[in-house]
């Protein structure tokens, strides 16, 4: 399996962990990107994220986020990711989905991610959602 998938993996899986309660994500999470890393999240209100420091404080504040009750057993499934003529870029589709706790609807995203990355570390994504996590 080659490294970028590696790191598009440990991604998913931390954010299924910090989700879930695990604190210790948020500066896992934060090291998988480069200090100078481009987030572009599509569809979502905030600006394009710029800097391994402003990823560390967007991941600081999902659990109060998304901490609730319906996103019990958040996580990544269906991955499937592309590799492509460029050895730095990946296309990975999956979809994050939740157990919830029966009083709300979980969440089901369908999620494209494209992905550069180099020396395992994210230099730039563009993170395309369908769905809504509020």
């Amino acid at each position: 399996m080659p490294a970028a998938h590696d790191v598009f993996r440990s991604l998913v899986d931390g954010v299924g962990r910090l989700i879930a309660g695990d604190a210790s994500q948020v500066d896992r999470l934060a090291t998988l990107y480069a200090e100078d890393a481009y987030v572009v999240y599509f569809g979502a209100p905030d600006e394009p994220l710029r800097g391994r420091a402003a990823l560390r404080e967007h991941f600081a504040h999902v659990p109060e986020r998304y901490g609730a009750p319906r996103f019990r057993g958040f996580r990544a499934e269906d991955i499937t990711i592309h590799d492509t003529p460029d050895p730095e870029v990946i296309v990975a589709e999956f979809a994050y989905v939740a157990d919830g706790d029966g009083a709300a609807p979980p969440p089901h995203l369908r999620c494209c991610f494209v992905m550069r990355i180099r020396a395992g570390e994210i230099l730039e994504t563009r993170d395309y959602v369908l769905g809504s996590l509020s």
